[in-house]
C-alpha cells in the first residue's frame, strides 16, 4: 500500500486530489496489518481495541504520527463481503472522520481468533482456533453481528436507464449547429479501460464523484 501511494504521488507529481480505498469483498486478514494500514492515513488516536473476558486481556492499538497521504480526501468503499480486518480499517477511518465510507453495510465479524497449539500423541503438531476476544472501533462500538454502516449508502448496479433518452437543443429540428461540430464529428472517442470500468461499477463511479466534489469544496475554502 505504501509503495502504491508513493507511485501515485510520483506519477501525478503530488497533484493527486484524493484516494479511494476499495475494501469491497475483502474478507480481512491479520489484526496487526489492519492497524498498519489504518496508521498510514492517521496522525494520532486509537485505531482499534481488543477486549477479552477479563479486563486484563484488553489491548489498545494507537496510530503513530505521520499521514502518508498528507490529509488528502479519502473515500472507502465497503459491502457485505467486507469483513474482519477490513472492517477495522473502515471503522477507524470513519470514527476519526478521516474518510467518508460509502457502499453497503459490511459483514459484521468483530471477533479475534487465537491459534492454540498442542502436541498429538504421535509427536505431530496440531492446534485449535479459539475465539478469545472482540474488537472495538475507536468510538467503543463492537461491530460483531452488526457491521459498519456506511456514511452514504450506495447500492451496486447502474440506476441510469437508457429507456429515457435525454434531449438537448441540438436534437431539435432546425437548430443551429455548433461551429465546432464538424471538427468533433471527425474525432472518434476511444473509451479508456478506466472510463469503461466507471460505467460498469456504480459504487466506484460515485466514489470518484465524491472525491472530485471534496476537492472542489476544499479549493473554495482556500480562496
Amino acid at each position: 500500500l505504501i509503495k502504491s501511494i508513493n507511485k501515485i504521488k510520483e506519477e501525478l507529481n503530488n497533484n493527486e486530489i484524493g484516494y479511494i480505498l476499495d475494501l469491497r469483498s475483502n474478507p480481512g486478514g491479520l489484526l496487526k496489518q489492519a492497524v498498519k494500514v489504518s496508521d498510514i492515513f492517521l496522525e494520532r488516536g486509537e485505531i482499534v481495541s481488543t477486549r477479552g473476558r477479563e479486563k486484563i486481556d484488553m489491548q489498545r492499538y494507537r496510530a503513530k504520527e505521520g499521514d502518508l497521504t498528507e490529509a488528502k480526501p479519502i473515500v472507502v468503499i465497503i459491502n457485505g463481503g467486507s469483513a474482519s480486518a477490513s472492517e477495522i480499517v473502515a471503522g477507524a477511518l470513519q470514527d476519526h472522520k478521516r474518510a467518508i465510507i460509502i457502499g453497503t453495510k459490511s459483514f459484521g465479524k468483530g471477533s479475534v481468533q487465537t491459534i492454540i497449539p498442542f502436541k498429538k500423541t504421535n509427536n505431530s503438531i496440531a492446534g485449535i482456533r479459539l475465539t478469545t476476544a472482540r474488537y472495538y472501533t475507536p468510538s467503543g462500538e463492537s461491530i460483531q453481528g452488526k457491521g459498519i454502516e456506511p456514511d452514504i449508502v450506495v447500492e451496486q448496479g447502474s440506476f441510469e436507464s437508457n429507456e429515457y433518452k435525454r434531449f438537448s437543443e441540438s436534437d431539435l429540428k432546425g437548430s443551429l449547429d455548433n461551429e465546432n461540430n464538424k471538427i468533433e464529428e471527425n474525432i472518434k472517442e476511444e473509451i479508456s479501460p478506466e472510463k469503461d470500468r466507471l460505467e460498469k461499477d456504480f459504487q466506484l463511479a460515485r466514489a470518484v464523484d465524491l472525491i472530485k466534489g471534496l476537492n472542489i469544496y476544499q479549493k473554495s475554502l482556500s480562496q
